[in-house]
């Protein structure tokens, strides 16, 4: 299933308190029982005033409407085509 990465413009949240953090957590679960197992919050990273989150679901539409039931931003939405990490700087040829 494809993996997205989602940039959600939020002024200020790396101030955001753990509480409203923990709030906006538990909403955004609460929209994904409601919306089924297709859809699925693998992580995200707080920033000064942004938060990227990753998702997997099988198309952009679904991570929209996940956005629009939580009242979240989703200002950007890329589909992840390839990851790479340090082990890629050794080749596919090394075993």
């Amino acid at each position: 299933m494809p993996k997205f990465v989602i940039e959600r413009d939020m002024p200020g949240v790396g101030q955001a308190s753990a509480q409203d953090l923990e709030s906006a957590s538990r909403t955004s679960c609460d929209v994904i029982r409601q919306m089924g197992p297709e859809i699925q919050w693998v992580e995200s990273y707080v920033t000064g005033d942004k938060i990227y989150c990753i998702y997997v679901a099988p198309n952009e539409e679904m991570i929209r409407d996940h956005a629009q039931r939580g009242g979240f931003p989703a200002n950007k939405i890329s589909k992840v085509e390839r990851m790479i990490d340090p082990t890629t700087a050794e080749g596919a040829t090394q075993a």
